[in-house]
């Protein structure tokens, strides 16, 4: 098994990487160690299938703007964005922030839970690891998850148990609102200003 201390940008990547550093003045490259780390960690998804960053691709990244290892380091260890260890093929981070709790996250985790999902852990066929996290947002469509990069929100026990089970059989289940909401509209569609939805 590699130690990934040959990671390398790809050729695309390493145009990109030098468009991101670009965006910044001159003598201000480490600027660009967030975006840097993020397109580190896709690469790493599209080559092993799992999105992490290992300590040497931080040392490249960090190598590539002139910046400490350690420096690059606190800014992965700092972002819940960035996996330090590897996750599951759907990384499952669910918000247990105040307004979705207050709106039935609890459900949504015995949700995970019952499909043998456990926090901070990855289940053993390495399909899905769970996390609990902060404000992801989308607090009027609460409660939600984030899996990967996509949201479902307005969740239940129900939705969630089926959008799990579409994933573990390698489905593609429909993001956003489960309920038919469109971005942050009242349930049930507008209640003012009716005579502008037509318009």
């Amino acid at each position: 098994m590699s130690d990934f201390s040959d990671f390398a940008w790809t050729a695309e990547n390493a145009a990109e990487a030098q468009r991101l550093i670009g965006l910044y003045p001159p003598g201000r490259q480490a600027s660009a160690v967030m975006p840097l780390l993020w397109l580190a960690q896709y690469q790493m998804r599209d080559e092993t299938g799992v999105a992490w960053l290992p300590v040497p691709v931080i040392e490249y990244v960090a190598n590539q703007i002139g910046m400490p290892y350690i420096r690059a380091y606190e800014v992965a260890s700092f972002y819940t964005m960035y996996n330090l260890k590897p996750i599951g093929r759907y990384h499952v981070q669910l918000c247990g922030t105040t307004p979705c709790l207050l709106r039935g996250s609890d459900e949504i985790m015995k949700a995970c839970h019952d499909k043998g999902l456990k926090k901070g852990a990855t289940t053993a066929d390495g399909l899905f690891t769970l996390t609990e996290v902060e404000c992801l947002g989308a607090c009027a469509n609460a409660p939600m998850v984030q899996i990967n990069d996509h949201n479902y929100e307005d969740l239940t026990y129900a939705t969630m148990r089926s959008i799990l089970d579409a994933l573990e059989r390698g489905e593609t289940p429909a993001t956003g609102s489960q309920i038919g909401r469109t971005a942050s509209c009242p349930e049930g569609g507008a209640t003012t200003l009716k005579e502008m939805v037509g318009g």
